[in-house]
C-alpha cells in the first residue's frame, strides 16, 4: 500500500507540472488571438502567482484540518476546471477570472505534498518527485505545440491538459483511504497553526524566503519568457518555439533524474550550489552572441542548474527548523516563491517591452546572484 500511495505521489506532481510551461509556450501564438500586447502574460501570471501565495500561506491550517490527501485531491480539481476555463475563453478578461482557481488549486497542493514527502521520505525521492514535476512540464508544451501545429489551437491543447487532470482527480479520490492508513501526521499534529508573524521570526525564515523568492522568479522568468525570446532573438517560429521552450523543462526533468542519484554523495546544501553553478554556465550561453543552437542549450543548461535547487531546498526544511515547524515553513516558503513568480516575470515583460527582451540573461543573472547570498545566509545560520 506504500509503494501505491508513493507512485500516486509521483502522478500527483506530474499534474502540477503539466499547467505549469502551458502559458509561456502558447502566449506567441495567444497574445495575437486575444489582440493584446505580447507583454500581458506576466499579468495571467501574476494573478495566479498571487492567489498561489494565498493558498500557501493557508496551507497548514487547511492541512491540519483535512489531511493531505483531501487538500491534493481539491486542489488537482480546482486546477483542471481552471484549465478547461481557459480552453474555452475568448476575451483576455476571461483569462484572467480563470487565473484565480489556477492559483488556488496550485498553491495547497504544492504545500502539502512537499511537506509530506519532506517528513516521510528520503531526499531522493525529493529529487525524483520534482523530476516528475518536469515530466509534466516538459509533456505541456510538446502536447501544446503539437495542438498548434495540427490545427488544434492553442484552446486544443489546454483542453487536453484539463482532461489529463481530471483523470488524476479521479485517481486521488480513490486513493483517499491509503493517505488515511499513511497516518497523515500533519493532521495528528496537535497544537495551533503559527501565525505569520510567528513563522517568519524564526531564525534563517527571513534568508530561506528571500532564496526561494529568487529561485523561482529566475525559473518562472526563464519559462515564461524562453518562447518569446527564441522568436525575437533568433527568429524561431512561433510554432517551433512553443516546442523549443520544452529543452528548458526537459533540462529540469533530466536534472532531477540524474539529482537523486547525486543525493547518495551529496548533502542538500551541496546540492544547491552545484545548480547554481550550472545556472551560471547556461546564463553565460544565452548572453553569448552565437547563434540559436547555443541559446537552446543554454536554456537546456539553465533547466539543469534549477533541478537539483528546489527539491534540495524544501527537504532540508524539517532537518533546519524542526518537523512540528516544517508545514508552517513550508508554506511560507511557498508564498515566498510565488511572490517571485508574481512580481519579477511581469516586471521582464516591461522591461522586454521598454526596452529589448536581449536582457533576459542579464536579469536571470542578478537573481541567481541574489539567490546564492540568501543562501550562504542560511548555511551561516
Amino acid at each position: 500500500m506504500v509503494h501505491i500511495l508513493l507512485a500516486i505521489i509521483y502522478l500527483a506532481f506530474i499534474s502540477l507540472g503539466l499547467p505549469d510551461s502551458l502559458l509561456g509556450a502558447a502566449w506567441p501564438t495567444m497574445h495575437q488571438y486575444f489582440d493584446v500586447p505580447i507583454s500581458y502574460a506576466g499579468w495571467i501570471s501574476m494573478i495566479i502567482a498571487a492567489c498561489t501565495i494565498v493558498s500557501s500561506l493557508l496551507s497548514d491550517r487547511l492541512t491540519r484540518r483535512l489531511g493531505a490527501g483531501r487538500v491534493t485531491t481539491i486542489s488537482v480539481g480546482m486546477t483542471a476546471a481552471a484549465l478547461f476555463g481557459f480552453s474555452v475563453s475568448h476575451a483576455y478578461w476571461m483569462l484572467l477570472l480563470w487565473a484565480v482557481p489556477y492559483g488556488l488549486g496550485a498553491g495547497s497542493v504544492d504545500a502539502a505534498l512537499n511537506n509530506y514527502v519532506a517528513l516521510h521520505y528520503e531526499s531522493r525521492h525529493m529529487s525524483w518527485l520534482h523530476c516528475f514535476w518536469g515530466v509534466g512540464a516538459s509533456i505541456g508544451p510538446a502536447i501544446m505545440g503539437a495542438a498548434i501545429t495540427r490545427g488544434m489551437g492553442w484552446s486544443g491543447g489546454y483542453r487536453i491538459i484539463s482532461v489529463l487532470q481530471v483523470v488524476l482527480t479521479a485517481i486521488l479520490v480513490l486513493s483517499l483511504p491509503l493517505w488515511k492508513s499513511r497516518s497523515d501526521s500533519v493532521k495528528a499534529e496537535a497544537g495551533k497553526p503559527l501565525s505569520l508573524g510567528q513563522i517568519i521570526g524564526i531564525p534563517g525564515v527571513k534568508s530561506v524566503m528571500a532564496c526561494f523568492f529568487c529561485y523561482c522568479a529566475l525559473e518562472q522568468t526563464a519559462g515564461l519568457w524562453a518562447s518569446t525570446f527564441l522568436v525575437l532573438r533568433w527568429g524561431v517560429t512561433a510554432e517551433q518555439a512553443a516546442t523549443l521552450a520544452g529543452l528548458f523543462y526537459f533540462g529540469i526533468t533530466a536534472g532531477r533524474a540524474v539529482s537523486g542519484f547525486a543525493t547518495f554523495r551529496f548533502d542538500d546544501k551541496q546540492m544547491v550550489r552545484i545548480g547554481q553553478g550550472i545556472l551560471l554556465a547556461g546564463i553565460v550561453l544565452l548572453i553569448l552572441p552565437i547563434g540559436r543552437l547555443t541559446a537552446m542549450i543554454g536554456f537546456f543548461a539553465i533547466g539543469v542548474g534549477c533541478a537539483p535547487v528546489y527539491p534540495s531546498l524544501i527537504h532540508s526544511t524539517p532537518e533546519h527548523f524542526g518537523a512540528d515547524k516544517s508545514q508552517a515553513v513550508i508554506g511560507v516558503q511557498m508564498a515566498s516563491a510565488y511572490l517571485g513568480t508574481c512580481l519579477m516575470p511581469p516586471l521582464f515583460g516591461v522591461i522586454a517591452a521598454a526596452l529589448s527582451v536581449r536582457l533576459m540573461p542579464v536579469f536571470l543573472l542578478i537573481l541567481l546572484t541574489v539567490m546564492f547570498i540568501t543562501h550562504e545566509q542560511l548555511n551561516r545560520r
